[in-house]
């Protein structure tokens, strides 16, 4: 089954970026991003070009992309920092987003600054975004939605706030003194804000992405930031965007496609199939490394992930088919797991693991951040055998105090399953 949205207006034909006196659009040609001293930028609550006796690490490398993208110079951002490349600025504008590996070798991803330059517009459009809003990022660059909110707060000559490595109760006093308008937030780091306590009554919009929304999450925002809609993003970095929704679909559904998105279910299994994508924001290539999930036939590409789409357009996505196991006969998504316990108060971060097992094959493990505590323990177990049947829910909670994370916030994956190979 294939779903489609309108196609955006073509990359080379983007409204020009509105000055802060002047806010009207003029179509202009745009193949690379621009950075205008229009923008503002704050690190942690200070202007980045005020000198301070202990700045943050990222501050260095958040001048040398402004110099870049001023410079209209090709760049590479990733875990180890952010350099320039050789570039030709008469050619359209390329970036390489480097991926320190959540589940598996670090690549580099290759693309066009056209094809977020086409979703900045359709942005601007669709939240009425402009020069007078005021951006809030959380994470550090090497974040792929982080580096997207940074270059497209500077493209629309917003001001903007980055507010990595600081605690969640101290970025929610700086959105507020700032008067945040739009913030760029993963699950995880919304939850972490709601958990902080307090009030943003500035933001507007906020959207979220590198992680499904779970249960409750939209009603606590509505206590954090009660004049915000929130819009959920599903995509990859691969891909960019694939789907977006505002949280008015059916229960599991990661929205409907965004806009110019063609998405095939290809080889369906009772509707659920692999899902192959077509738009004007796919990736260019690997500049590094490979991924064997990843293939190209007729202008789609896949990155194995799983997934269907109801008769209304309503795209779910069941989770990665390399992470997919087989219990006793029977097909689970780890990730469907790792939702529900993310909607926990207490499980700040989490992953399901699985182990052989001599009986059926497979079994799962939770890894949950936090001290070992048997309690929880039980009540995780009871919890996930309840919504997933004794064969799929866990068999074991272990406890990590230091839980590995990534430079983006996700779980390492690698770090993970080595540490629960030792500890079984």
């Amino acid at each position: 089954m294939r779903a489609s949205a309108p196609n955006p207006q073509s990359p080379m034909q983007n409204a020009a970026k509105p000055s802060r006196d002047h806010p009207e659009q003029t179509n202009v040609a745009n193949d690379r991003f621009r950075w205008s001293d229009a923008t503002r930028l704050f690190v942690q609550g200070i202007p980045l070009d005020v000198q301070t006796s202990h700045p943050p690490a990222y501050e260095a490398e958040i001048h040398t992309l402004r110099q870049a993208i001023r410079g209209g110079h090709d760049f590479s951002v990733g875990p180890d920092g952010i350099d320039v490349l050789p570039s030709d600025p008469g050619k359209p504008g390329l970036f390489h987003s480097r991926s320190g590996g959540t589940t598996g070798p670090a690549k580099a991803i290759r693309r066009s600054h056209r094809s977020w330059i086409a979703s900045f517009e359709i942005s601007r459009n669709r939240f009425n975004l402009s020069a007078r809003d005021v951006y809030g990022v959380l994470s550090l660059p090497s974040h792929s939605l982080a580096l997207f909110a940074i270059v497209e707060a500077a493209h629309l000559d917003a001001d903007l706030h980055l507010l990595a490595e600081l605690r969640p109760r101290a970025q929610v006093a700086q959105l507020a003194r700032a008067g945040a308008t739009v913030l760029y937030a993963t699950p995880t780091q919304l939850r972490l804000l709601c958990d902080a306590g307090g009030q943003i009554p500035s933001l507007r919009q906020i959207l979220s992405g590198g992680g499904r929304m779970p249960q409750g999450l939209r009603s606590r925002l509505a206590a954090l930031c009660p004049q915000a809609t929130v819009t959920e993003f599903y995509g990859t970095s691969e891909t960019s965007f694939i789907a977006w929704g505002d949280g008015t679909g059916p229960d599991g559904a990661v929205g409907k496609a965004y806009p110019g998105v063609e998405i095939d279910i290809r080889n369906p299994v009772d509707g659920t199939g692999e899902l192959w994508v077509r738009s004007p924001y796919l990736f260019d290539g690997y500049a590094e490394g490979h991924s064997s999930d990843t293939r190209w036939h007729d202008g789609f590409v896949t990155v194995g992930e799983l997934g269907r789409i109801d008769n209304a357009g309503h795209v779910f996505v069941a989770g990665r088919h390399s992470r997919m196991v087989t219990i006793a006969g029977q097909n689970v998504f780890p990730e469907d797991i790792e939702v529900l316990l993310q909607s926990r108060p207490d499980i700040p971060h989490c992953a399901v693991m699985p182990l052989p097992d001599d009986l059926r094959g497979t079994v799962l493990v939770a890894v949950i951040a936090g001290q070992p505590d048997a309690g929880q323990a039980q009540e995780v177990i009871a919890q996930c055998r309840a919504a997933f049947g004794p064969l799929a829910a866990p068999r074991q909670v272990i406890a990590l105090p230091d839980f590995p994370l990534l430079a983006s916030g996700k779980p390492d994956m690698r770090a993970i399953a080595a540490l629960v190979e030792d500890r079984t």
